[in-house]
This record gives structure tokens, C-alpha cells and sequence, in this order.
């Protein structure tokens, strides 16, 4: 018995020393060389509802969810027959309005003409009344030497009298003309701006049969169809959800000491779940300023430590661009970021960059 506990014992030490040394190894090559930090995450995208801008039906949806798309194609289109009905009597409204104008330019050139007629009958009436009155001035001489009678002298009196008052009516006809004038261009400014609002009608609804067929705002990729064709929605009503693909990002956290040592643009590298071997480059693009995450009291050091903040990192666009019909969301990995630009990177992300 004791030859066998005496046995034993060495191999129980060699079996301990084993599983220590295995334990510091495995704590050797989990640990980060000095300035990097990591934190896990998951690929992320800017979304974007494509949604109408007013009531309606929805007439045709054009794309399903997985289709990539380019900006300004068309994605859904809503019916627009009331549009259509709108329009065409805009249109005629407009044509009528046309008319007016037309109408009222005529009528300002035959005023115009009165006034011209008018001048010529005042301008008449005066050499009448001139007349007039160079006669009753002879007469009135005559008359005092009693070589006229006085019924001439009375009726030349009464001719510069009608004279006068035919020059004034002349006048009067004159001012009316100028008046019927103004009104007749008041008319055409009248009709002018009924043309400005029938074109502001038709303009106002190209506008809406225009935001009736929906378009892509940018590159992506559809990811819901939210709504169908047929359906009828309000305002604002969801028919698609994008993914934009030139906007992509991982978020991760990293602890108050690390975080706030993480500067924008710190080099980061990515390693996906989905695909290990692959290391992909990103920037740092923002740093939270409120911790996400706290404990109840953070009335201590150790407990600040614990407050964990969140870092975004962008994936360069020109990559994105290259490897777009790979680019997946939802993807989880892990982000390793340079607090200190001069810092090693670990062996794990230490191969060929995707490029």
C-alpha cells in the first residue's frame, strides 16, 4: 500500500503541473498585447423606409426582399388615376384662363381706341367752343353800336354756352375711357394670375404623380416588403424596407479605461463568426459620451470601471462597393481596436486585410 501511494504521488504533481501550465497557456494566448482592445458585435446597416408621401393604393411593387437595387430605380408605384383626372382639369382650366388673357388684351386695345376717339372729339368740341366764343365777342361788339340785333347776339351767347358744355361732356367721355382702360388691364392681371394658378395646379400635381412611384434614394438592398399591391395606405404609410449597403458599421462596447482611450479613426479589425478567415478593415466613427450600461451605484472607482460605452466602426465604402453582393447584416464578430497606434496587433487578426 504505502509503494503504491508512494508511486502515485509523482504522477499526481507531473498531472497538476500539466493543468497549470495548460491554464497559464490558455490565459497567455487569450490575453491582448498592450493598446487593443476588443469587444463583440454584430455588422450593422443604416435603414430606410421607402413610404408614400400621401393617401393612397398601392397600384405595383416591382422588387422583392433580397433584390439589390441602385439609386433612382423605380421600387413601387401607387395608383393615379385621380391624379390623372386632376390634371387634365387643370389643364383646362388652364386653357380657359389662356382665353381670358387673350380676352382681356383685346379689350384693353379697344378701350384704348375709345380714349384715342375720345381725345379727338374733346380735342373737336374745343375748336368748337373757340369758335363759339370768338363769335359772342364780335357780337357783343356789334351789339353795342346796335349794329346786330339782339336776337343774334342771344343765340351766339347761347352756342358758346353749348359749345362749353359739349367740351365738357367730351371731357367726361375721355376720363371714362381712360377708367374703362384701367379696369380692362386690371382684367388682364386678373387673367394672368389665373393662368400662374393653373399652372401652379399642374405643376403641384406632376409633383404628386411623381412621388407616386416610389424610387430607391440610394444603393442597397431590400429587406421587408412591408406592405402589397392593392393595399391601401395614409400618409407615410411603409411599403419597403432598405438596407443601405454603402453605410456599414459594427457596434461594439468597450469598458470606461478603454473606451476612453479610443480615438475617431482608430484602425479596427474585424473577424466575423461566419467567416474567420476573412479580416476585414474599419474606422472608428463614434464614441458615446453616456455610458450604455451602468451599474446601480457607481460611487467607486471599480464600480466606474464597469460602465461600458458604445464604439461605432465603419467599413470603407469602396470596400463595400467591391464585395456588395456579400454584404450580409446581422452578423456577429468580434472588433479589435487600436488604442495605441503603435500597438501590435494579436496573431488572430494578423493576416491579409480583405481588399
Amino acid at each position: 500500500m504505502k509503494g503504491s501511494l508512494r508511486w502515485l504521488t509523482p504522477v499526481i504533481l507531473i498531472a497538476l503541473a500539466a493543468a497549470g501550465y495548460y491554464a497559464w497557456q490558455r490565459s497567455e494566448d487569450g490575453a491582448l498585447p498592450q493598446g487593443i482592445a476588443s469587444g463583440n458585435g454584430r455588422i450593422e446597416a443604416v435603414e430606410i423606409d421607402i413610404s408614400t408621401k400621401a393617401p393612397g393604393r398601392i397600384k405595383e411593387i416591382l422588387v422583392g426582399e433580397g433584390d439589390f437595387v441602385k439609386a433612382g430605380e423605380v421600387l413601387a408605384r401607387m395608383d393615379t388615376t385621380q391624379l390623372e383626372a386632376q390634371r387634365r382639369q387643370a389643364e383646362a382650366q388652364l386653357q380657359r384662363a389662356t382665353i381670358g388673357v387673350e380676352t382681356t388684351d383685346s379689350l384693353v386695345t379697344q378701350r384704348e381706341a375709345e380714349k384715342t376717339a375720345a381725345a379727338a372729339i374733346v380735342a373737336q368740341r374745343g375748336a368748337e367752343l373757340d369758335a363759339a366764343e370768338r363769335t359772342l365777342a364780335r357780337s357783343q361788339q356789334l351789339a353795342v353800336n346796335n349794329t346786330i340785333s339782339q336776337q343774334v347776339l342771344d343765340n351766339d351767347r347761347a352756342a358758346e354756352q353749348s359749345a362749353k358744355a359739349a367740351v365738357a361732356a367730351a371731357q367726361a367721355q375721355l376720363a371714362a375711357s381712360e377708367a374703362a382702360i384701367n379696369a380692362a388691364k386690371a382684367q388682364v392681371v386678373d387673367a394672368k394670375a389665373a393662368v400662374d394658378a393653373a399652372q401652379a395646379s399642374i405643376e403641384s400635381i406632376d409633383a404628386d404623380i411623381d412621388d407616386a412611384t416610389l424610387k430607391s434614394p440610394r444603393d442597397g438592398r431590400v429587406q421587408f416588403r412591408v406592405a402589397e399591391p392593392g393595399e391601401v395606405l395614409a400618409a407615410g404609410g411603409r411599403v419597403l424596407n432598405l438596407v443601405d449597403l454603402g453605410d456599414v458599421y459594427i457596434t461594439f462596447f468597450l469598458s470606461t479605461a478603454q473606451a476612453g482611450r479610443v480615438a475617431i479613426s482608430s484602425e479596427v479589425r474585424l473577424t466575423l463568426d461566419a467567416a474567420p478567415q476573412y479580416i476585414i478593415p474599419a474606422k472608428v466613427t463614434f464614441v458615446a459620451d453616456v455610458a450604455q450600461f451602468t451599474p446601480k451605484t457607481v460611487e467607486t472607482e471599480e464600480e466606474r470601471l464597469k460602465l461600458m460605452f458604445r464604439i461605432k466602426a465603419h467599413i470603407p465604402p469602396e470596400l463595400l462597393r467591391k464585395y456588395i453582393q456579400q454584404v450580409k447584416t446581422g452578423l456577429p464578430g468580434v472588433a479589435y481596436v487600436r488604442l495605441d497606434p503603435q500597438a501590435e496587433w494579436p496573431a488572430s487578426v494578423q493576416g491579409k486585410l480583405v481588399q
